[in-house]
């Protein structure tokens, strides 16, 4: 037997007392994914308002078991299932799965993250979802697709990242391909999930008919790389790793100042000549070396060498300098204990309880 539908922890807005309408309330998502991308995605439309039914088996989706853990409980669960319902069920199970398909009658969205084929096989997939509720919208996400010769491969974040290219220009020469710091290939595809989700929702109630979503983690990451394609398509070449800094823009980087290390974005010619002016280095906005973005990249070498150095009566730059510049794009470099501004809610804050089973 199915069962009973836990309690589910108010979205954040409400948590802060404010009285508002979300855009998505009234909007039933059944939640059958498992550990980032697809609970990703389902955070995000729950965040907006939706009313989230997760789907888990009787001992729990896997990323429960994932640390790190504060009372017993998985954070990293807590942070992707935040605000959402839980029911467990056996979808192996007949009477299980026409309780699902009950509650798809009554939804407005599916998300799962199975390999392809499996929902299928299990008779849940869109075709059966469609046959009970002609208006669903069900997004199936996974790492290439439903369909081609790469659907039923086996699909991880790191895989994903190798394959779209994303690690090819990310780091250093000395380093050889690097990983993004985060999961980015699961993040991505759940967020365009959720954007298709909320376009699809639109058409659904023009027209009254649903539709189903193919999300694949690889095309997400290729949709990430435009600066990379505008340089292969302008040159014919693998744009090379360049570390911190921009690929076509310079001043663009992290750099070491006598107070520790910061960034500076600077990406348009009225911004480097209030650079040069800032660091007492007006002969740099003559210089035809660096007229604009495209000769200062090509001499970025040049370019970084002479804005390091200052008059012989002044010190070397500090950080601080810098933020002399009106609306400067520039900052000490920060960690990743660094939290969001007081003003601005964190998913952290809103994320420390979650369903509960």
């Amino acid at each position: 037997m199915p069962a009973t539908l836990r309690r589910r922890v108010p979205p954040s807005s409400e948590r802060r007392g404010h009285d508002c309408t979300s855009p998505l309330d009234g909007i039933r998502v059944i939640d059958l994914s498992r550990v980032l991308a697809g609970p990703y995605c389902t955070a995000l439309l729950s965040d907006a308002g939706a009313d989230v039914v997760k789907i888990e088996s009787e001992h729990g989706e896997d990323s429960r078991h994932l640390g790190p853990f504060r009372d017993g409980e998985s954070i990293y669960f807590n942070v992707l299932n935040r605000g959402k319902r839980s029911v467990a069920l056996n979808l192996k199970n007949d009477e299980d799965r026409e309780a699902l398909l009950t509650l798809i009658e009554n939804a407005d969205v599916v998300v799962e993250n199975f390999r392809p084929g499996v929902t299928k096989r299990l008779g849940i997939d869109y075709a059966a979802a469609r046959a009970r509720n002609p208006r669903i919208v069900y997004a199936s996400i996974s790492g290439f697709g439903q369909d081609g010769p790469m659907s039923g491969a086996a699909a991880y974040d790191l895989v994903v990242q190798a394959l779209s290219g994303i690690m090819s220009i990310t780091g250093s020469e000395a380093s050889g391909p690097t990983r993004l710091g985060e999961s980015f290939g699961d993040l991505v595809a759940g967020l365009f999930a959720a954007w298709g989700i909320s376009t699809a929702l639109l058409s659904a109630r023009a027209t009254g008919l649903g539709q189903h979503l193919d999300v694949a983690m690889f095309d997400s990451m290729l949709a990430m790389l435009p600066t990379a394609h505008s340089q292969l398509q302008s040159t014919g070449l693998t744009p090379p790793r360049v570390g911190n800094r921009h690929p076509v823009s310079t001043p663009f980087d992290t750099y070491r100042a006598d107070d520790g290390l910061f960034v500076l974005a600077v990406a348009s010619q009225s911004g480097f000549e209030k650079l040069a002016q800032t660091m007492n280095r007006v002969d740099l906005i003559a210089d035809p070396r660096f007229a604009d973005d495209t000769v200062r990249t090509e001499n970025e070498p040049h370019c970084v060498r002479r804005s390091k150095t200052g008059p012989p009566e002044r010190p070397s730059p500090t950080w601080s300098t810098f933020s002399a510049l009106q609306g400067s794009p520039a900052r000490r470099s920060g960690t990743s204990n660094r939290h969001s501004p007081p003003h601005r809610p964190s998913t952290a804050e809103s994320s420390n309880r979650s369903c509960t089973r």
